[in-house]
């Protein structure tokens, strides 16, 4: 239990995050260079923060963008004002991590998934990007995460 709140961190959150990171990384790669999401997971295993990672989170998350990146830009295409493929590689790297989650980690509060998306965005970002990703998602949240609101 953290003092200031009263309430218990999931000891998995560290290693959760440390995996959508090198996952950010993967996917800024794939979009610079399309190929097998099998070569980015071998890739990656070698990465000095993978001791850290959640490496099935990360694989999960990285598979699933992959597999299903067309079905992923749509949904993600209703909630901007331009294409995902308009997007800066790092924002649109967040939001299909940040989309994906929402759909396919219910376990994961939409909170959580928002608050580690502006996070992420901050540290790799554009300067502002963050409050783009967080609107994006938000929209995304209240539509996808309507019993969490």
């Amino acid at each position: 239990m953290t003092r200031a709140t009263g309430t218990r961190r999931d000891p998995a959150a560290g290693a959760r995050s440390v995996a959508r990171k090198l996952a950010l990384q993967a996917l800024y790669r794939l979009q610079l260079n399309d190929g097998p999401w099998q070569d980015l997971v071998t890739d990656f295993r070698t990465e000095e923060d993978m001791a850290r990672a959640d490496e099935t989170f990360f694989v999960a998350l990285v598979q699933g963008i992959a597999v299903d990146r067309v079905a992923l830009d749509e949904r993600l295409a209703a909630y901007t004002d331009r294409k995902p493929v308009e997007l800066d590689p790092v924002e649109h790297a967040v939001l299909l991590i940040g989309i994906y989650e929402l759909l396919h980690h219910p376990e994961v509060p939409w909170r959580v998934v928002l608050n580690e998306a502006v996070a992420i965005t901050k540290r790799f970002g554009a300067t502002d990007g963050h409050k783009f990703v967080n609107a994006v998602l938000d929209r995304a949240a209240r539509e996808l995460r309507p019993h969490e609101q």
